[in-house]
């Protein structure tokens, strides 16, 4: 992207010079830009003169860029459009052939329908993004006949159906984003053919097999996603043969393991995510010759062993998250005195109280049920190390009901007061509420933010929820992987779970704000409740609340509902890092029995 921008703003600035020079657009190119924002509904807004040079400095130069160094700097061609974020809602215009000389066009963040004409297959571009829209029907032929295409970007629609085996036409592709469509069946073998790819994106979508061994093919690649796909594992040996990747991303892989891969020749990785891949075996030590890693996930693995010594050797890590295996040993001090964000949560790992820290809540460090069942029982346990939280309380202490404003402030509902949500911790905290705690683990990637924001307040407007509610539904609490509950000391008995949703970050109008789709998996007791749960397809739209209810047996004083992205859903709408489940309440009232 930060090529695309220098090269832009020097296409402007040598175009604004050139104009100085009397150059003007050819008057075929000016009419032909009037047919295509007419077509595009632009042409009636204040701000488009077309009494004015589209090449000439000004408003004009933001949409597009010129060369104007024809026929002895008197003529000027258009060499690239962007015309993103206008919520344009008509189908593309063919009209964009005529522009003989279009090397880039931008299309991102709009509310295009329909597909791709066939007459587009006449243009040489280099760059096409078509992000962000309601583009449909099967992987668009006519984009494997432009054979110039060096970027190509199609993530966010509708596109469905296998991937053509005319993709190999595509042989000069440097970037290929598929994300957040419908495509399915295996990957063709011509996708390999590809060997100048140094990005690919495929995340989301319904693919079907193994990550297939032609990827050692390419062996240009630096940034490789493939996150929420549906592959069977196990992960193909030959990813190793790629060893300029700086940013890697697997994840929720179905059916075989996989030992952990040959990674040591990836001395740039930056990022790498193996997440829920059925990784079995232990870590190895190489990773302390990857000086470069700054984020390190390999949680939802079956990973067993010690954490290696060299992880502390790091330093470059910002967050590790090793949570949900079955790793083993003491736990390192390192993890306690670290300042980095680190989850070893979930595994089964051996402290001495004595040594440890006074408490559990560190602003960067989650251990929580770590402890293993298997330790000498006279041995001091940790008290973050406790597994099932186990209550010390009297029985006339314990609770019968809970109730929380999941991201908010306190409230009282028709007599009932859900408690106050509002700790902002990062990206891996476990908070203790007292008769409540949370435990998180993720930060947003692609962001670029140094921070990210765990609480959401609603930016679509809220409908058919009663007076009473709408407070409850205007806050909730998100996170980028995972994010569990616990109702601490409740009494034993059976209890009904209400769990409330409302999707309160995209909107329900004609705008590319619409088109973002959240998916994530919802877990009661370790039973997964609801796969793929879309929230706004669940309450038919955005803004609109909708109230999942569970009869739960609460055995051992501990409830416990953990929200999980397993890499569905789209990423980048409204902007990069929208993603991970979000709640706004959870309520749990007793059943009372006669």
């Amino acid at each position: 992207m930060k090529t695309l921008l220098y090269f832009s703003i020097s296409l402007i600035l040598y175009s604004q010079f050139l104009f100085t020079q009397s150059a003007k657009l050819d008057t075929q190119e000016v009419k032909v830009l009037k047919q295509i924002w007419g077509k595009l509904g632009l042409e009636d807004k204040n701000e488009w003169d077309f009494e004015k040079d589209p090449c000439s400095p000004g408003r004009w130069n933001f949409f597009v860029v010129c060369d104007c160094s024809f026929e002895s700097n008197t003529t000027c061609r258009v060499t690239q459009i962007a015309i993103s974020s206008q919520n344009i809602s008509t189908s593309l215009p063919t009209e964009f052939t005529k522009l003989q000389h279009l090397q880039i066009l931008d299309l991102r963040f709009n509310y295009l329908r329909g597909t791709i004409p066939s007459e587009w297959a006449t243009m040489r571009l280099s760059n096409l993004s078509l992000m962000g829209n309601r583009l449909s029907g099967q992987f668009p032929t006519t984009l494997t006949r432009m054979t110039t295409l060096l970027e190509l970007n199609i993530e966010a629609n509708r596109f469905s159906g296998p991937i053509p085996k005319e993709i190999a036409n595509l042989k000069n592709l440097d970037k290929l984003d598929l994300s957040s469509n419908d495509f399915n069946g295996h990957l063709p073998a011509a996708l390999g053919k590809l060997t100048k790819l140094t990005n690919l994106r495929i995340c989301d979508n319904n693919f079907t097999g193994r990550i297939p061994n032609f990827i050692r093919h390419w062996t240009q690649i630096w940034r490789l996603h493939i996150q929420g796909c549906s592959f069977e594992g196990p992960l193909p040996l030959s990813i190793s043969a790629l060893t300029q990747l700086k940013d890697l991303r697997i994840s929720d892989l179905i059916g075989g393991a996989s030992t952990f891969p040959s990674l040591e020749k990836m001395q740039h990785l930056s990022i790498l995510v193996l997440r829920n891949c059925l990784i079995r075996g232990t870590i190895p030590n190489y990773f302390r010759d990857m000086v470069n890693l700054s984020t390190i996930d390999l949680s939802f693995n079956n990973l067993t062993g010690e954490i290696p010594s060299s992880f502390s050797q790091l330093e470059n890590v910002d967050y590790m998250y090793l949570m949900k295996n079955n790793l083993t040993g003491p736990l390192p001090g390192w993890v306690f005195s670290s300042t980095k964000n680190v989850d070893v949560s979930y595994n089964h790992f051996t402290w001495d109280a004595s040594s440890g820290p006074k408490t559990c809540e560190q602003e960067t460090i989650n251990v929580v049920e770590s402890y293993s069942s298997s330790i000498n029982k006279q041995k001091k346990i940790h008290p973050c190390l406790k597994n099932d939280f186990p209550c010390t309380k009297s029985d006339a202490q314990k609770i019968n009901s809970l109730h929380i404003n999941c991201g908010g402030k306190e409230l009282n509902i028709n007599n009932t007061i859900y408690e106050s949500d509002i700790e902002k911790k990062g990206a891996s905290p476990y908070y203790n509420a007292g008769n409540w705690a949370f435990s998180s683990t993720g930060n947003f990637l692609d962001d670029d933010h140094d921070s990210d924001a765990n609480i959401l307040s609603n930016t679509s407007s809220l409908h058919n929820i009663s007076t009473f509610d709408t407070e409850l539904y205007k806050t909730a609490r998100t996170t980028a992987i995972s994010l569990t509950y616990y109702g601490l000391c409740l009494k034993n008995g059976y209890y009904t779970v209400r769990l409330h949703f409302a999707e309160i970050i995209f909107t329900q109008d004609k705008s590319f704000n619409s088109l973002g789709k959240r998916v994530f998996n919802v877990y009661v007791q370790g039973e997964l409740k609801l796969k793929n749960f879309n929230i706004a397809k669940e309450a038919g739209g955005t803004g609109r609340a909708v109230v999942k209810s569970y009869t739960v047996n609460v055995k051992n004083n501990t409830l416990k509902i953990q929200l999980y992205w397993a890499g569905k859903g789209t990423t980048g709408i409204p902007v990069r890092g929208s993603y991970g489940p979000i709640i706004s309440a959870i309520s749990v009232d007793p059943i009372v029995t006669s």
